[in-house]
């Protein structure tokens, strides 16, 4: 039984005839996935997602996986793998192709149409694509790679077969298995069992819903409680879903038709998304229920189906702009309905409550998973993942692709069915499979990679803690000028201050400190201005501390004149 411990050493080289599998992401939180494999001196990529800021990201756009440990090796790298068109999985691969723009792309036709439109977003061209679907088996350098069908929140999704010399690997992607899908398209159950008669070594596996017992709700449940919604409705109907969620939109359509209303996207994404997969036969439209969102508005409202990006309350998606009232054609109206169809995410329970009181604010009725079924999660439960266990009979498991509870409970769940070795590990745990056997060989340093405006990188944590006390403490700036011959003070101290005390008067008690201060400092022999900003700091840090029990940023300038 192998536990991830933080002080792991530099990982040891790697065995001649070993696989490495090395997480740079996903691993410890639900979003960023992507993992290296080595073997034979090569490497192989699977998935290349983002993660969303949290409110503890001021200012914060998208946060990458960390590509440092396999950076001086991007040479090395035969393919990288796409699991499916989710943006935790595809989102940060225009940031990858940056580094070397002719990595393979290998996916299923839906997930790289998806990915395409944001690599030309990206201004992005001539990359290298093998598209691929369940049954295909293909060769990149020592990996040979076999694609499996697996049922998740968005068409085409696939499980991936890696074989090597050191044995077979079994990643099941992001799944769930129900068993009535609006596709059709079920797990396939059939080719899980056959690899499991092969013998399957290495069972990587989706984490997200371990702790939730049973089986996973089936999709078709919601199309009667979205049936319902629209019957009740006597006004227009917002929905708002992931804007990669073919099959939640489908349903909404469907409604549409059956209750004859029309229906307009709404958000960038959700056009984007939609349009590639009309085209590629994914979403079936009607003719004539689409229009345009702004033609849509001229309908009379109980004709109307707006179908929305922000069901995480993302600050600047269309949702969190209907529910402030400065979206710049829908005006949200007393009487409207509002769907959310989206489980929430993790760190994003504050964002979508605070859209859901904006929007009962202005006497829309909301609509969400707290109180309908009007969202099935994407990912397979306890009693699923049991299912699988015994039915790949693996040699090893390492859960993947969740938090540590969820990857915790994952494990608990393969032990329980007998799996001889669970090993356990989080982003930058190293994890290689010798003669048969997983076992943990070390840790990398892996970090959270912040994208910030159109830089990448360049925000630290450090940074990002100043953001924070600047959020929540506020900031004070003192201005002091010396003589450069005596030292003494010869004007100020000026302070000013920013979301703490805007009335410059508070500060009057402390500005005689300030000044004996520096002269006590200068007697003392000090004559640099760093040290005596130093002494500054300390000074009104203590006092601030002392009479106002806040610590905000404090920057003190000492000018010589």
């Amino acid at each position: 039984m192998s536990h991830a411990h933080p002080e792991l050493s530099t990982p040891k080289p790697l065995e001649k005839g070993g696989l490495r599998v090395t997480p740079l992401g996903g691993l410890g939180e639900v979003g960023r996935n992507m993992t290296a494999f080595e073997y034979d001196g090569r490497l192989l990529l699977v998935d290349c997602g983002v993660l969303f800021p949290e409110d503890h990201h001021p200012g914060v756009d998208l946060i990458l996986p960390d590509f440092g440990p396999i950076r001086d090796r991007l040479d090395d790298v035969e393919a990288l793998v796409l699991t499916h068109g989710h943006e935790d999985h595809i989102g940060a691969t225009p940031y990858l192709l940056r580094e070397r723009g002719d990595i393979p792309l290998v996916g299923s036709r839906l997930t790289l149409a998806l990915l395409d439109s944001k690599l030309r977003e990206h201004r992005l061209k001539e990359t290298v694509h093998h598209t691929v679907k369940e049954g295909d088996t293909l060769q990149f350098g020592p990996f040979e790679l076999e694609f499996v069908a697996v049922n998740h929140s968005i068409p085409d999704a696939l499980a991936v077969v890696i074989r090597t010399g050191a044995g077979t690997v079994l990643h099941t992607g992001d799944f769930k298995m129900d068993q009535l899908p609006l596709d059709g398209r079920i797990t396939d159950l059939r080719s899980f069992a056959r690899l499991g008669e092969e013998g399957v070594d290495l069972f990587l596996v989706d984490s997200t819903n371990a702790e939730v017992p049973g089986f996973t709700t089936a999709e078709k449940d919601i199309s009667p409680v979205l049936d319902r919604v629209f019957a009740k409705s006597e006004q227009r109907i917002i929905v708002a879903c992931f804007a990669s969620h073919v099959h939640r939109v489908q349903q909404v359509l469907d409604a549409a038709v059956a209750h004859g209303r029309k229906v307009g996207w709404v958000g960038r994404s959700m056009v984007r998304n939609m349009g590639i997969a009309q085209d590629l036969g994914y979403l079936d439209v009607p003719p004539g229920v689409v229009v345009d969102a702004k033609e849509l508005a001229e309908l009379p409202p109980e004709k109307q189906v707006l179908i929305s990006t922000g069901s995480q309350g993302e600050p600047l998606s269309a949702l969190a702009r209907i529910a402030q009232r400065n979206h710049n054609f829908v005006r949200i109206e007393e009487g409207d309905t509002v769907v959310l169809a989206s489980s929430l995410i993790p760190g994003n329970e504050n964002a979508v409550y605070r859209v859901i009181n904006g929007l009962s604010r202005w006497g829309a009725n909301v609509v969400h998973k707290g109180n309908a079924l009007v969202h099935v999660s994407g990912h397979a439960s306890a009693g699923e993942l049991l299912y699988c266990y015994n039915i790949v009979q693996p040699r090893n498991v390492l859960p993947v692709h969740g938090e540590i509870r969820h990857m915790r409970a994952n494990a608990e769940l393969a032990r329980a069915t007998g799996v001889p070795n669970v090993v356990e590990a989080e982003d930058g745990v190293v994890v290689d499979l010798v003669d048969g056997v997983a076992s943990i060989a070390g840790k990398v340093d892996v970090g959270y990679v912040f994208v910030d405006g159109s830089s990448v990188g360049d925000l630290t944590e450090h940074s990002l803690k100043d953001r924070r006390i600047l959020g929540e403490e506020g900031f004070i700036s003192v201005i002091v000028v010396i003589d450069s011959t005596t030292g003494k003070v010869v004007s100020g101290p000026e302070i000013h201050a920013r979301g703490f005390a805007e009335d410059d008067a508070t500060f009057d008690e402390i500005k005689q400190p300030i000044v004996d201060a520096i002269d006590a400092a200068v007697r003392d022999g000090v004559d640099d201005t760093y040290q005596l900003q130093q002494t500054v700091r300390r000074v009104v840090g203590r006092w601030v501390n002392r009479t106002h029990r806040r610590r905000p940023m404090i920057i003190p300038v000492v000018v010589e004149a």
